[in-house]
């Protein structure tokens, strides 16, 4: 899996150099120190994922990640925890805060790993086809599955697809996040953030920006907040009159 790193404070990118040296599987390409710089890089070279910091002089980290190919998958690296929910705006597949230590890094790039992988699938034409009272069916990686509500635990949007995620299996199949979630049930199925769309059923726990499901942590985004919590939580889930 190759990659770039971006980040414009010197010693911070040879920390990211260090533990990407660590991991067998990465291979790094490039170091930039700008945005601007990586771009004319991007234009004639093809890269798999992208270090990239958000707080820079000139092109900030978010605003660049929405500039990028489709197919690039972005973790962020960022000094500041509370730009963690806006990385998830822009698809990213992680963000590390800094300093950034090695088995969170390794997590976050076994994830892009993993992504990668269902991302090299040819699902240029998968969709959703029958949709019935309790499930659908679900093109994907050349087959077509039967998907039961109850068993979805969330979905997540990443680049022009959304993932499945079910107890047993990711689906991946080309989809806009907006269209699936039109589809599914309204009263079980609630949109946390611009990338992820839960199923109550399954919330094991939630504070004020992260809905718990089992092992994962989903974002809950600042323009959903309100409706999660004041329409969602307060009248489908607690039942408060």
């Amino acid at each position: 899996m190759t990659c770039i790193i971006i980040d414009d404070e010197p010693l911070a990118r040879e920390a990211i150099q260090l533990l990407v040296s660590k991991k067998k599987d990465l291979r790094l390409l490039e170091s930039f120190s700008s945005a601007n710089a990586a771009t004319i890089y991007l234009e004639e070279h093809t890269v798999d994922l992208i270090f990239l910091d958000i707080q820079m002089p000139g092109t900030n980290g978010i605003d660049f990640a929405k500039t990028i190919a489709p197919k690039t998958l972005v973790i962020f690296t960022t000094a500041f925890s509370e730009y963690a929910l806006n990385s998830y705006e822009v698809d990213a597949i992680d963000y590390l805060i800094k300093p950034v230590k090695f088995d969170r890094f390794q997590k976050a790039v076994d994830k892009a790993k993993a992504y990668l992988k269902l991302l090299a699938t040819d699902n240029t034409t998968s969709n959703i086809e029958t949709i019935a009272s309790d499930y659908f069916f679900v093109k994907a990686d050349r087959k077509t599955f039967k998907v039961f509500f109850k068993d979805i635990l969330f979905i997540e949007g990443l680049k022009d697809y959304v993932i499945l995620h079910t107890e047993e299996r990711k689906i991946i199949t080309a989809m806009n996040i907006k269209t699936i979630h039109e589809q599914l049930p309204q009263k079980l199925f609630v949109r946390t953030s611009k990338s992820y769309i839960i199923n109550a059923q399954h919330i094991t726990s939630f504070d004020n920006n992260t809905v718990y499901i089992n092992n994962h942590e989903i974002p809950i985004g600042n323009v959903y907040r309100s409706y999660f919590f004041d329409e969602f939580v307060a009248k489908k889930i607690v039942g408060r009159i």
